[in-house]
């Protein structure tokens, strides 16, 4: 797959990853609202949430990769929406692109290889929370065919501060 940045390879996130899949979601950690874990992780912290994501199944790990360079350019993953039973068909979705990649596709290839890998998957829903603002999240969230279904108010109290959070939907 190509995008702005060159070549870059899309494949499942393996456990050779997880320092440079760790070093990304610091930065989003220390430096945004974007995700409301507020205290940085070490690779060894962050190894549960990797090996939740195998190769096969509902629960995936994809990542894109700068193929001159081998550097991790971003992931998506999909993860269990809630752990009762009947929510077994719906999964919640999220994408991380490196802050030097943004805006050059990545997202796009990252999700549109998730949604091909999930696709024989006995999946009827995917989920995407996108604390607000955060337009660029929000344009690709409806690009790929998400729809917007609510926004929680203050959810979430990060650097001082309150936060909304809008749902997306988005049928597989």
């Amino acid at each position: 797959m190509t995008s702005e940045l060159g070549e870059v390879q899309v494949r499942p996130g393996v456990e050779s990853d997880l320092e440079a899949l760790t070093d990304l979601y610091n930065h989003y950690v220390r430096e945004t609202p974007i995700t409301f874990d507020t205290a940085i992780f070490t690779p060894e912290e962050r190894r549960p949430w990797l090996l939740s994501h195998p190769e096969d199944g509902p629960y995936r790990l994809m990542v894109a990769v700068d193929v001159d360079s081998q550097r991790i350019l971003g992931y998506a993953t999909s993860s269990p929406y809630r752990p009762k039973p009947a929510y077994s068909t719906s999964v919640e979705v999220t994408v991380y692109v490196a802050p030097e990649a943004g805006r050059r596709g990545v997202g796009t290839l990252l999700y549109k290889s998730l949604f091909e890998a999930l696709a024989d998957e006995d999946l009827h829903r995917a989920y995407a929370g996108i604390a607000q603002p955060n337009e660029a999240s929000t344009r690709l969230h409806e690009r790929l065919g998400f729809r917007h279904v609510g926004t929680y108010r203050e959810v979430g109290r990060k650097f001082g501060r309150y936060w909304d959070v809008a749902w997306y939907e988005k049928d597989l």
